[in-house]
């Protein structure tokens, strides 16, 4: 059963969000409690006076949230507005590898993972967990040697316990976690990318490992596998094959039991042309057949990119507008 967590602002379901904003389809974890009101506004250059936007998202059954990161802290204009419009924030690289374990010889480094969770708390947000798993985010301390390089055994000891620390260290204060980060080609009949260390050095049961490692670390948490390039083709993929590709590693995963409750989507899109290259009928049905197979559904990134656009700030905001709205 779903668990409801009255916590103010923050208050919400076991379920998790993302850098936008979080929508769902399936098995829905997120709500917002009845007693949720916004805080009093700082005050700061921006109008905080009117209604937050978590609160009519909250209406339409979404969470809203921002991504955040320890080192935006002392912009204190900047920390306000996302405290005022956000609900739950994403942990952008407070938890990547370069900060957490920034050599392999490095102990774990929480300092910047616990000042993100304690600020989020003093705020009343949830907090969104990303990345456990991933093959980018290690910064320069590390070559391709220390990762590609290893052996299945030292490679499996590294990854799991990574994520047995991190989610456990977290467990209970997070709504969510991308457990397995961009792991999905377009083109490969499994769908698994074969260009990942831990694909490399593991193989594929990497994935299946990694999520039963961060539901025993945490098992509230929702557990996401987060993915982008389904919404138009690029010079690599096409969507339409990538949003295939997304569907045939869920269902393996699913057929082994393996604990994924979501899936996130990555929405990087780009306003030129946008309409043009977008295929809503193949997205709907695409969000419909995740939400088939019992996931959660969430947009975790979300963002428009306006090169190429007319300089005119009003015709730039039109169309990244209408990106979005599509």
């Amino acid at each position: 059963m779903d668990k409801i967590r009255p916590l103010t602002r923050r208050a919400a379901l076991r379920g998790a969000a993302g850098a936008a904003s979080v929508g769902l389809a399936g098995r829905s974890r997120l709500g917002l409690a009845q007693d949720a009101t916004p805080e009093a506004a700082a005050p700061a250059p921006f109008d905080l006076v009117r209604q937050p936007l978590w609160r009519p998202a909250a209406e339409a059954g979404l969470v809203f949230g921002s991504a955040m990161s320890t080192r935006l802290l002392a912009d204190l204009p900047y920390t306000r507005l996302v405290d005022h419009e956000a609900a739950l924030l994403f942990t952008e690289d407070d938890l990547l590898w370069y900060k957490l374990k920034p050599t392999p010889e490095a102990e774990l480094d929480f300092q910047f993972g616990d000042l993100f969770f304690d600020f989020a708390e003093r705020q009343q947000k949830l907090v969104f967990g990303a990345h456990l798993v991933w093959d980018e985010g290690f910064g320069e301390g590390w070559t391709d040697d220390d990762l590609w390089g290893l052996d299945e055994p030292a490679a499996r000891r590294l990854m799991l316990d990574t994520v047995a620390a991190v989610a456990g260290r977290y467990r209970g204060r997070t709504a969510g976690w991308v457990v397995v980060n961009e792991a999905i080609d377009a083109h490969e009949g499994d769908g698994l990318r074969r260009d990942y260390p831990w694909y490399e050095t593991i193989g594929p049961s990497y994935l299946a490992e990694a999520f039963r490692a961060a539901q025993d670390a945490d098992p509230d948490a929702l557990l996401v596998l987060n993915e982008f390039g389904f919404e138009t083709d690029d010079e690599f993929d096409a969507a339409a094959d990538k949003r295939r590709n997304a569907l045939v590693v869920l269902d393996n995963l699913l057929a082994d039991d393996v604990p994924v409750q979501a899936l996130g989507v990555q929405a990087h899109l780009e306003a030129g042309d946008f309409a043009a290259k977008f295929d809503p009928d193949g997205y709907r049905r695409f969000l419909a057949e995740v939400g088939d197979r019992g996931l959660a559904l969430l947009i975790t990134e979300l963002d428009v990119l306006d090169d190429g656009l007319p300089a005119d700030p009003a015709a730039r905001d039109r169309a990244g507008a209408d990106a979005y709205r599509r």
